[in-house]
């Protein structure tokens, strides 16, 4: 684990380099699964550490001010201090998510050496998910599968134990968004192309969001992956001087476990989305067909050819010509701009093809959408 620290356990180790050694430890178990499957097994202890630390700091607070004579929470019974202190109110009210006493990271740790450890996790999520009806169907639970090494498990455990994520000092310093984006990256790197489907370099992210300005308004993703592009708007507008609550945030994604993905990374930030009850393909189950947003921001994926478009033939949304059933590049940007308000902008990445291709009536659709808009 490198070289001794001198700081606290629990600490966020400053400038040691906690991603990268966090990554080394989750990288063990690339062995055991492909990066598409402990993608999701990381991830998701990290946000079960984060919304537990937030819990665990909130705990310790209310301790002390039912104990404190000049608190106005002070009780000099401490069979009734017990009430207060397990009151799921008192964090609802902090917009902290209430964790079950069996889902709580230091149970878990005490834990992390049984054999059971896969089970306990999977409890934890369910119980979790059962307390915060905006987590439901959300969180990862197949931490008992056979496959899942739980030597490996329980050492993924102990190392992000050393990292504090949701205290306030760590919120404020978005220790999380810097441990989701650093893995988000290298987990894309480690599955190549398909690493796409989910996350979009941070780089793109940010040119996309900084040409478009979305400092107030609807914000709409249709191929959302992991929420990349909401993060940073929501980024742009309190870097402008604004709050969250100025954008709303609307998005869709198919895939059902990076679905998951994006509703655990906003709910780690506290940013308030409609990424839709469940996931669904953006062309044939449209969830936001009368959203007009002030905003589209989109990476789509490219050239896809099996998008079923022989059964969308005569959709509403290809106003600038049909697009052929074997590519569905022009199909994304029609949708874009079906979706777009009067006086909307929109923000996307396309292959390089897009800009030249003239087969299947491509080149028409694109002649038709500049002469038009």
């Amino acid at each position: 684990m490198g070289r001794t620290s001198n700081k606290k356990k629990g600490s966020n180790g400053g400038n040691l380099g906690f991603e990268e050694k966090l990554w080394q430890a989750a990288d063990k178990m690339r062995g055991h699964m492909d990066p598409a499957e402990y993608k999701h097994v990381v991830l998701g202890l990290i946000f079960l550490k984060y919304i537990s630390d937030a819990f665990e700091e909130r705990y310790n607070q209310l301790s002390l001010l039912v104990a404190e004579p000049n608190s106005e929470y002070y009780i000099s019974e401490e069979t009734a201090r017990y009430e207060v202190i397990e009151d799921r109110d008192e964090y609802i009210s902090e917009n902290i998510f209430w964790v079950p006493k069996a889902a709580r990271w230091r149970y878990l740790q005490a834990n992390a050496k049984q054999p059971n450890i896969g089970r306990l996790i999977d409890d934890a999520m369910t119980a979790i998910e059962k307390e915060n009806p905006k987590l439901k169907g959300v969180l990862p639970k197949d931490y008992a599968r056979p496959t899942l090494d739980k030597h490996t498990l329980g050492e993924l455990i102990d190392l992000i134990s050393t990292i504090g994520l949701g205290d306030a000092e760590s919120r404020l310093r978005d220790i999380l968004g810097r441990v989701y984006e650093y893995f988000l990256g290298r987990f894309a790197s480690q599955e190549g192309k398909g690493g796409g489907e989910f996350y979009t370099p941070q780089s793109v992210v940010k040119l996309l969001v900084e040409m478009i300005e979305p400092y107030k308004g609807r914000v709409y993703d249709p191929c959302c992956g992991s929420g990349g592009m909401f993060v940073q708007s929501e980024k742009f507008v309190e870097a402008h001087g604004g709050k969250k609550g100025d954008i709303s945030i609307y998005g869709q994604e198919s895939n059902p476990t990076t679905w998951r993905l994006c509703n655990m990374n906003l709910a780690i930030r506290g940013i308030e989305g409609n990424i839709g009850p469940h996931h669904a393909d953006t062309f044939r189950q449209d969830l936001h067909k009368d959203l007009k947003a002030d905003f589209i921001l989109a990476n789509p994926p490219f050239n896809v050819s099996d998008w079923k478009g022989e059964l969308l033939r005569d959709d509403v949304r290809w106003k600038y010509g049909v697009p052929p059933v074997n590519n569905a590049n022009f199909a994304w940007v029609q949708h874009f701009i079906h979706h777009l308000s009067p006086n909307g902008i929109a923000g996307f990445v396309l292959s390089n093809g897009s800009m030249s291709c003239n087969q299947s009536g491509e080149g028409e659709i694109r002649n038709n959408i500049m002469r038009r808009i």
